[in-house]
């Protein structure tokens, strides 16, 4: 469990003020569970809702973060990697500014750098999200 925002910054490639995720809750090789606190200044926001865009765009540094952990623990640096393809995504609703995200990806598949998973977005313990993505390491 990483709750220090400053170290999970280091696991993404991402910089400010473009980072989703705050936090890494739980990590194994098949899944991860990161958190995300929606703040008014973000730039995913507007009229105080966290907008589609941005929903997407932290269910991809998850991901990031999955792997950006995954080459930590081997004392390796992360690779940058790009979303491959997003298929199934359904929002149920937008989170308002103030509220956090809980999201949980499992790896369905990962092969050569390309890795496909299923990811849930959660806030107060309702789904709000899910998709499926594909990312692929750069070279």
């Amino acid at each position: 469990m990483i709750v220090d925002s400053d170290k999970v910054k280091k696991l993404i490639p991402h910089k400010e003020p473009f980072v989703m995720v705050d936090e890494l809750l739980t990590y194994t090789e098949e899944n991860l569970k990161s958190r995300f606190r929606v703040a008014s200044n973000n730039i995913f926001v507007e009229d105080n809702y966290f907008v589609e865009s941005g929903i997407i765009e932290h269910m991809a540094q998850s991901v990031a973060l999955h792997t950006g952990y995954q080459f930590f623990l081997q004392n390796k640096i992360a690779p940058t990697g790009y979303i491959g393809s997003i298929k199934n995504v359904v929002i149920n609703r937008l989170p308002k500014t103030g509220e956090s995200l809980e999201t949980t990806i499992n790896i369905i598949q990962e092969f050569m750098g390309v890795t496909l998973v299923d990811i849930e977005v959660f806030c107060k313990d309702e789904i709000i999200a899910k998709s499926q993505m594909k990312t692929v390491l750069a070279k």
